[in-house]
């Protein structure tokens, strides 16, 4: 059910739980159109570029829902995390310090938050891992399933059979709102779900054609000073994280240049900060997307990070 640019869902097992709202930064909707309390999980603060911000995104969205907003949970960096250290209903962290979101939704946080109407998370498998272990009373759906959120949030170490197939699935259907719900509800029913399970199978074989093209792709990276670049604009649909990953393999820094904007991600724990050396605001340090405006730019400060290294 699309409401102003996000994705609500009733989930119905078990009994008595909130609906979902699936998010994302830059296009929050209306808080008005979210109901009652509402918990707000692995969404970041918006940052600066690409036509949204925290002034003209964030901030409006967390004065619409004002009392109504139980908690708000992220992992994000944000130069404007400062602003709520004093408000306990804003749970807030580094990447550094929290590399996925779900081991930041402990039975704590979910106590001191009180009842709430709506969850509402961020698209990926970190933000439905939350959500589904906010329902949960801040207990994992599955036993590792916190480790492997960071697995694959960070793309460091490999996560179990079972966020591994979330993983793809969700990558291979990653506009796909219905799938989400089925990810949520299987995760809620502690994995005793197989109906849902066969739909995230589905999804998850779906995605190597995406791979392949990937594979392709990567073929025609460009590596110099440091940074391995290439052009994916045009052509079959691919996995942009797939992408990225391959051309760090060739190079410290990688940058996916497609549909008029560049994506810029290094490893993890490369040390490297974009947020910062873009002045975006907030972010993931290690992956960002600005405009391809930017270009000279970017490549320019590239360098000169990727050499001094």
């Amino acid at each position: 059910m699309p409401l102003g640019g996000c994705y609500v869902w009733p989930v119905t097992a078990p009994s008595s739980l909130p609906i979902f709202a699936y998010l994302t930064p830059r296009t929050l909707p209306p808080a008005e159109k979210l109901s009652g309390r509402v918990a707000v999980l692995d969404i970041a603060f918006a940052s600066e570029g690409g036509g949204s911000s925290f002034t003209k995104t964030t901030l409006p969205f967390i004065r619409g829902l004002g009392s109504r907003l139980a908690a708000w949970v992220d992992h994000h960096d944000h130069e404007r995390h400062v602003d709520y250290a004093n408000d306990p209903r804003f749970v807030l962290s580094t990447k550094a310090e929290h590399g996925a979101c779900p081991e930041m939704v402990t039975p704590e946080v979910v106590k001191n938050a009180g009842p709430v109407d709506t969850v509402a998370v961020h698209l990926d498998l970190d933000g439905l891992y939350s959500g589904a272990k906010w329902v949960l009373g801040g207990v994992e759906p599955y036993p590792g399933a916190d480790a492997d959120a960071r697995a694959v949030d960070t793309r460091r170490g490999e996560p179990g059979p079972i966020a591994t197939r979330i993983d793809r699935a969700l990558r291979a259907r990653f506009r796909d709102e219905n799938l989400k719900h089925r990810i949520i509800q299987y995760l809620v029913s502690r994995s005793r779900s197989p109906l849902h399970w066969e739909e995230i199978e589905l999804a998850a074989r779906e995605i190597d054609p995406l791979l392949d093209q990937s594979r392709r792709l990567a073929e025609r990276y460009r590596v110099a000073d440091g940074i391995a670049f290439v052009e994916a604009a045009a052509g079959p649909p691919y996995d942009k994280t797939e992408l990225l990953l391959l051309g760090q393999e060739r190079a410290p820094v990688a940058v996916v240049h497609d549909s008029g904007a560049l994506t810029i991600a290094a490893d993890f724990e490369s040390g490297f900060d974009f947020v910062k050396m873009f002045r975006l605001g907030g972010g993931m340090p290690t992956r960002v997307t600005v405009p391809e405006a930017r270009l000279n730019e970017v490549m320019t400060k590239l360098a000169a990070l990727a050499t001094a290294k």
